[in-house]
């Protein structure tokens, strides 16, 4: 777990002095390599649990999509940047910046994931939205630096309540724990928190749903999402998406099982099914209404969230095991959408959606890869995510009464997006491209390169709808079970 820190740490401190964007991109790259490969080695050696880290089944699950899709992204961005320094729109100094923040996120949500203290995870999710900020800001158009003070302070407001909720559990693990840094360190909370007192426990989730909430843009805390993926670089659009809403996720889970875990609390379920369907429905109609293509994939991250919150609110087996498939496939699914989005705006020059069409006929690769990736997350079977898709709507059903009535507007809510981004596919893919829409200059020749993480991800993407491996499944099963 070292490793995971210190890695991400050092290559921010190097990349902000080194001036070259292209030995910048490939330091990027090879730190993202080595980091996703300490991730992997958890596998192997697991570290024993102290009070400030924690390696278990969840957030070793967590580490290897965020480090996997961190360095898939890595090798995406040295050509999407590329692109933005042949067009002008980045400057070298800009570049210094945005290589040590990609490092620092990456610290930050590798941080989120091992922390065992409640305290340091918080720090750690409010150094990622920090570093999203500048990020998010980096063109310096009005544009991007309204967005940038939009996620700013809903961020904030989010991270504040998330905090109030943490006091809330340490004030209710002091009378049995002690003062000191045990009555904020998971593991501890989790052995002695049946004799907390519950009613601090509820209120102190209620607390932690809206503030952690904010950060995986469930619904309606949602409004920075779509203009932090319509202004910011594209990898960020991918690394927002495909694993900083996972943090948020994963922080949500854990204050979950700790109230699964005391008898005498409320069920955070029923919370979590409002919060996911509102989410749901909410983005799936907006969707039809979207006219930037960035801002359109970003609704679509705001949909899948909320089916996550959902397939964890209902809880159970299968259940469960749904919502860490949809968490898996979402990850992968969207990252390569924003691969191919990417270079669609940059060879087009904008990211208005009427500007954008015909790239099937165009430019075949990217066009069809974006034609998979987009059917891939509206659910098309046999990819991954209808297949976590058909296993949620399946346990909905067969859960008892009032449960079951709720796979209704579940369904309703994934056929409504599944619609719209078809309405939306169909035009950007398979529409007449306009004659007068030629390539921008220096924009073309670099796409090739990043056509690898955006194929690689779609290929497991669809893979998984054929085929899961056994101990990935048997892995899967595990975590579910944890969850309760």
């Amino acid at each position: 777990m070292f490793w995971l820190l210190v890695l991400p740490a050092i290559s921010a401190l190097v990349l902000v002095l080194v001036t070259h964007w292209r030995l910048a991109a490939g330091l990027n790259i090879l730190s993202s390599l080595l980091t996703f490969l300490a991730a992997i080695s958890l596998l192997v050696v697991r570290p024993e649990t102290g009070p400030y880290l924690l390696a278990d089944d969840l957030n070793i699950l967590f580490l290897l999509v965020n480090g996997f899709v961190a360095f898939t992204t890595a090798i995406y961005s040295a050509t999407y940047v590329g692109n933005e320094v042949r067009l002008g729109r980045l400057t070298t100094k800009r570049l210094r910046i945005y290589h040590a923040l990609f490092q620092v996120l990456l610290f930050a949500m590798n941080l989120a994931f091992i922390s065992n203290n409640l305290g340091v995870m918080w720090v750690a999710i409010e150094l990622a939205t920090l570093a999203t900020v500048f990020t998010v800001g980096l063109y310096r158009t009005p544009e991007a630096i309204e967005a940038a003070w939009k996620y700013f302070m809903l961020g904030s407001v989010g991270i504040a309540l998330a905090l109030f909720g943490i006091i809330l559990v340490y004030m209710a693990a002091q009378p049995v724990v002690g003062e000191g840094q045990d009555g904020m360190v998971w593991s501890v909370l989790m052995q002695r928190v049946s004799a907390f007192d519950p009613a601090l426990l509820n209120l102190a989730f209620v607390f932690l749903l809206l503030g952690y909430g904010t950060k995986m843009g469930l619904s309606p805390l949602n409004a920075w999402l779509p203009d932090a993926h319509a202004e910011g670089p594209t990898p960020i659009s991918a690394v927002l998406s495909g694993l900083l809403l996972n943090v948020a996720l994963y922080a949500i889970l854990r204050f979950k099982m700790l109230l699964d875990a005391h008898h005498g609390t409320l069920d955070p379920g029923p919370l979590l099914i409002v919060m996911g369907l509102f989410s749901l429905l909410l983005a799936g109609v907006m969707l039809y209404r979207r006219r930037d293509i960035k801002r359109l994939f970003g609704y679509s991250s705001i949909e899948h969230m909320g089916i996550m919150a959902f397939a964890f609110g209902v809880g159970g087996p299968l259940a469960g095991f749904a919502g860490l498939l949809h968490m898996m496939m979402h990850a992968l699914t969207k990252s390569a959408i924003f691969f191919a989005v990417g270079h669609a705006t940059q060879l087009r020059g904008t990211q208005t959606l009427k500007d954008i069409r015909g790239l099937t006929t165009t430019h075949p690769v990217l066009g069809w890869g974006l034609v998979a990736g987009v059917l891939a997350i509206a659910g098309m079977p046999p990819a991954g995510v209808f297949m976590s898709e058909f296993l949620l709507v399946t346990s909905t059903f067969a859960a008892p009464l009032p449960v079951l009535l709720l796979g209704l507007p579940l369904v309703l809510g994934v056929l409504i997006a599944f619609g719209a981004l078809l309405v939306k596919l169909c035009a950007m893919a398979f529409g007449p491209p306009d004659d007068a829409a030629a390539i921008r200059t220096g924009a073309a020749h670099l796409v090739k390169l990043s056509w690898l993480p955006m194929l690689l991800h779609l290929g497991l993407v669809w893979l998984a709808g054929f085929w899961l491996p056994a101990p990935l499944v048997n892995w899967l099963q595990h975590i579910a079970a944890m969850l309760g």
